[in-house]
């Protein structure tokens, strides 16, 4: 039986991706903070056992993941801030990153001792970071970070023979995005967001973004001159 690791399980996309993996039969090690959460999702099927624990604190991560083996890691534990009309908020950019960038490094600094030949590291990204949208300046650039590490870190995992696979998704309809006040062209299910999740890593894909036509919206905006993005995004700016 295959184990699938999985950090942000207590909602959202984890927890889909929780209970997808172990109606399939494989063995789930769900983590995240909410232990009454988790309790639910270990209710729904005896292949989930739970790990909770907090990612933005190192010791606990170590603590946690101790021993761990997994044949997949998705570390998909994630939250979203916004600033307040460019107003820099030091404390909420450092929560940001502290959960969106560092804790999955405090994960993979734990886990790393028992990753061997032949496993997958999943981290969960945004299509948030292909264009400089206002006030995602904490997220944008939390998810640019967790990217660019795992581009960088793929190249130097190659000859270990463990795959790194960046999944970039846009709009999902979750609790974190239920929170936002504006619309969100092309958002899809968690129940989609899970199939197409589970289809590229079948594949062993080192890319996932979904879905295909938001993705390719904006990648042809990111390809524009400057002061033509520059000129579309001014009109998100809120005054």
């Amino acid at each position: 039986m295959k184990t699938v690791l999985i950090t942000g399980a207590s909602s959202g996309i984890g927890a889909g991706l929780a209970r997808s993996y172990a109606d399939d039969g494989y063995r789930v090690i769900a983590c995240g903070r909410d232990p009454a959460r988790l309790e639910a999702l270990h209710q729904h099927s005896p292949n989930i056992t739970l790990r909770p624990f907090d990612i933005t604190d190192e010791n606990a991560c170590r603590q946690a993941l101790a021993g761990c083996s997994a044949d997949v890691v998705i570390l998909c534990a994630g939250t979203c801030e916004y600033l307040d009309q460019g107003a820099v908020d030091a404390g909420l950019v450092e929560r940001v990153m502290r959960t969106n960038f560092l804790g999955p490094v405090n994960c993979l600094a734990a886990l790393q001792p028992q990753l061997v030949a032949g496993n997958r590291v999943v981290l969960v990204s945004s299509m948030a970071h292909w264009l400089h949208f206002p006030r995602a300046e904490a997220y944008g650039a939390s998810k640019a970070a967790l990217t660019w590490f795992a581009e960088t870190l793929r190249l130097d995992w190659e000859p270990k023979g463990i795959g790194v696979t960046v999944v970039s998704p846009g709009f999902v309809d979750t609790p974190l995005t239920q929170k936002n006040d504006f619309a969100m062209p092309g958002r899809v299910s968690v129940d989609e967001a899970v199939r197409a999740i589970r289809s590229g890593l079948a594949k062993e894909k080192n890319h996932i973004a979904f879905p295909a036509g938001f993705g390719l919206i904006l990648r042809l905006l990111s390809g524009l001159p400057a002061f033509m993005q520059n000129a579309l995004l001014r009109r998100m700016v809120r005054s």
